[in-house]
């Protein structure tokens, strides 16, 4: 199961982050309709698919890791 994150949308391309951190463009249309910055993607036999879960939890960790961030610069 390989993942992706979508790192940037723009001009109608989705740059998608690998878990190598290389970078890869694909025409949005080509891509789940409801995709957003930093979701996770995975590729399955008939095209990508958004792992909700998987989004999710990247979401929180970012989140956490912000606060502590900015917490300690209180």
């Amino acid at each position: 199961m390989k993942q992706y994150i979508v790192d940037r949308i723009e001009d109608g391309f989705a740059v998608l982050e690998t878990e190598e951190k290389e970078h890869l463009c694909f025409p949005v249309k080509n891509l789940p309709d409801a995709i957003r910055e930093g979701d996770v993607l995975i590729w399955e036999e008939n095209g990508f698919r958004i792992d909700t879960g998987l989004t999710e939890q990247r979401r929180e960790r970012i989140a956490e890791r912000l606060e502590r961030l900015f917490s300690k610069n209180d």
